[in-house]
Parts: C-alpha cells; structure tokens; sequence
C-alpha cells in the first residue's frame, strides 16, 4: 500500500483564509475606491512575460534579476519569467496598446500576486503582494524647461498625497513619508562615480553584499542595515551635494508642493531605490508593527523607461505598496477589524416553511447582509447553537406561525432578546442596527 503523502504550502508562500481574507478585501476596495478618485483605472497585467522585459527593465546586475527571479524555458524555448514587480509590464502595456495615442497622462494601478526567490522572513514571503500605481505620459517635441519641471513636480506630489490618502483612509498606524532626489542621466552617473571611488577607499571594511554591490549598484550600499557600515555610510558623499540645476530646482517643486497638500515628509539622503530605471523623486512609507523592515511602500520617477523597452520617450512615476506588510501592520495595529461569522443565522422549523426560509433569506442577502441557511430544519436548540457556532449576530426564527402570519421573530444571540417584525420592518431594524455598528 502507497504511503499517504501530506501536501503542505511550499516554503514561502501560504494560505490566505477567512476572516483575514476580508480584510485584504476591505484593503483593495479601499485602494480601488481612492485610487479612483485619483483618475486612475485598473490593469491586469499577466503573471509571466519575458525574462528579457525584467532584464531590460529592472537592470540585469540588480539581486532581482541575478538571483531572485523564478525563470524557465517556455515551448518554444524562450525564457520567461514569474513577475516579480510590476511596473515593466505595465510600461510594456502601455507601448504594446498604443497608450500613447490616449489622452495624456494615462494613469493605472494594479493589484496581484509578485514572485521572487528571497529568504521568507516576517512580513516578506516568496509570493507576495503588491497594490501599485504608474502614471505614464508621452514627451511631445519641445517639451522641457522650467514649465516641465514644475509639471512633473506636481504629479510627483499628487502621486504621494493620494497614496498617503489610501493609507489615511485605512487608518494605518505610525505611517511616515521620507523622501529624496537621485538625480537624471546627467549627474547621477557622476555621482555614482564619486560614490563609488570613496567606497573602494574603505571596501575592507563593508560586508561582502557591500563590496559586491560597489562594482554592480553602488547606491544600494546606502540602504545597508549592517550595524557595522553605518558609521562608515554616514560619512559618504550626498546626491543633494551633485544633483544638476534642474534636478536641484525639481526636488525643490516636490517639497513645495507637498506643503501645498499639506502632506508631511521627511528627508533622507540615504533614500535610493534598488531598480535601475528610477530617477530623481524617490520616495519611500514607513508604518509601525512591522520591525527593522518596516518600509510598507516605494516608490519614484523613472523617465526613460518605456524608451527603454523599445517605445516612444515617455515620463513615468509610480509606487508599489507591499500588501503583505500592510495587512501586517494593520492586524498588529488592531486595525484590522472585520465583518466575521453571519449577520443573520435563519432556523427554520417544518416542511411548510422552507419556502419562507429562502425568500428570507434572498431578501436579506439582497439587502447585503450574511445569511447562514441550513439546507435541513434543525431542531431550536441546535439550529441556536450553530448560529452562536459561525459567529451569528442574529436568529431568524421561523416555524409554520411565522410563515403563515408574516410576523417573523428575531433573536438577538448577544443578549437573548427577541422581537417580531414584518419583512419590511426586519430590514430596517437591521440597516439601522449596522448603521449604528460601523
């Protein structure tokens, strides 16, 4: 006889269950909601695309690329990869549909499962999951110049308020905006040789991630955590010391018009994103509950980067919020309070009434509520005990009486009071009743 194998969920990735799976629901209609009053609309792009889109896109040096991307050989022998982020298939999205033909600029978020190969730890998992936003918006010829600057300003600012707007709505907890400039195709390069040339100078004393990263991405030396590089990090050259006039004056637009909307931030030097296609503003949320990696969400502009995918020159910003951590950082809040069990359990008794049962419970689900109905009549007192069982706020109570007068009697389980009602009475003693709890 076969030994019985037990299946388990690969390391890394896990079972999303009720109730939690109501409150990630509650936290993408959220998003859907103010993203929307943003003027954005959603895509959905495939889960597997080219490896070469991410190597192009993403940077081919980057750990995403050289060692966290879930790769294989497709029928025709093309390599594809699993997602793991998003923002290359939505810019190649945008030139695969001609997007630029659309009115300008065009703005779409996402949510959905991202994929890569890192070591799960609190927080962070193998497949996870990501809400994010990208506004794309074509170059015209004779674009450029100061108007330009104060242009893409703007959409930087609006960009941060709304998701800062999201997590306000949700009531996250501890939230702070840190924000920084990692200038253009002109001085970035510059610096990132000047950067390069002082940590060559104390390469003996970083740790074997930072002295790899000094040949291939030396900005992510900055987002070090080792407490043994801090000092010496502290003490390298700053982009706000290199950025270019436009840059400089850009940077300058971002933070006045986030006075504007009255959105609070933080500068941090240190701030860089770990892509290859990002570019001046970058911006990084922090919330509580969630340890030394706190970040929730990153984001920042990356002109150029549908040029490089092989469309027309378009700029680009957006953000990915790590709907794993949020979800995280909200349950450890005790803000992740949802709707659990039923609103309304309904017991019903005698063949005669089954057919008052379903119409009940058709109406009041109409109605939006959660009604539980047994497929059998049980008898009270186990009909009351299952509904205490599922979490049931209420006991529709029906025997041949009920169904024969129109007089239906509820049960409130809390408490055991109970009181008759019409079907029209019952919904609205039960709106108000949910009005009154939410």
């Amino acid at each position: 006889m076969a030994e019985k194998r037990k299946f388990q969920a690969i390391k890394g990735t896990r079972d999303l269950l009720p109730p939690e799976t109501e409150l990630w629901n509650r936290v993408e209609q959220t998003a859907r909601e103010v993203f929307g009053t943003y003027g954005f609309g959603e895509i959905r792009p495939p889960i597997f695309e080219s490896t070469e889109l991410f190597a192009r896109a993403v940077g081919g040096e980057t750990d995403i690329v050289s060692k966290e991307m879930y790769s294989f050989e497709d029928r025709d022998e093309t390599s594809v990869s699993l997602r793991p982020e998003a923002t290359a298939s939505v810019c190649r999205a945008y030139i695969e549909h001609g997007m630029h033909a659309l009115p300008q600029p065009v703005k779409r978020y996402y949510i959905g499962p991202m994929f890569r190969r890192e070591r799960p730890q609190k927080g962070r998992y193998r497949q996870f999951y990501q809400i994010g936003a990208e506004v794309l918006e074509s170059i015209q010829p004779g674009q450029g110049g100061a108007k330009d600057i104060f242009k893409d300003a703007a959409t930087d600012a609006e960009v941060i308020e709304m998701v800062m707007e999201f997590f306000a709505r949700l009531e996250l907890q501890g939230v702070q905006l840190e924000i920084n400039s990692i200038g253009c195709r002109e001085c970035r390069p510059k610096y990132v040789e000047a950067l390069r040339a002082e940590l060559r100078k104390v390469k003996d004393r970083l740790g074997p991630d930072s002295q790899r990263r000094i040949d291939t991405n030396p900005l992510r030396v900055l987002d070090s955590k080792l407490e043994a590089e801090q000092e010496i990090i502290a003490k390298l050259p700053r982009i706000s010391e290199h950025l270019c006039s436009d840059c400089a004056k850009q940077y300058d637009e971002v933070k006045r018009q986030l006075g504007l909307r009255g959105v609070g931030y933080k500068e941090n030097w240190r701030l860089v994103r770990g892509l290859d296609y990002y570019m001046r503003t970058t911006f990084e949320i922090t919330a509580q509950g969630l340890g030394s990696q706190n970040a929730v969400c990153g984001g920042g502009r990356y002109d150029g980067l549908v040029e490089l995918l092989g469309g027309q020159p378009t700029k680009g910003i957006g953000f990915a919020i790590g709907e794993d951590r949020l979800i995280l950082s909200l349950l450890e809040a005790g803000e992740g309070d949802v709707a659990k069990g039923r609103d309304v359990y309904i017991a019903w008794m005698g063949a005669k009434t089954l057919a008052t049962a379903i119409h009940a419970a058709k109406g009041l689900r109409a109605a939006g509520f959660r009604v539980e109905l047994p497929p059998v009549e049980q008898k009270f007192g186990k009909a009351l005990g299952q509904a205490d069982r599922i979490g049931s706020r209420y006991a529709l109570i029906l025997g041949e009486d009920e169904a024969a007068s129109g007089q239906w009697t509820l049960k409130t389980l809390a408490d055991g009071t109970q009181a008759k009602f019409t079907e029209a009475e019952l919904l609205e003693f039960l709106k108000k009743a949910k009005a009154l709890s939410s």
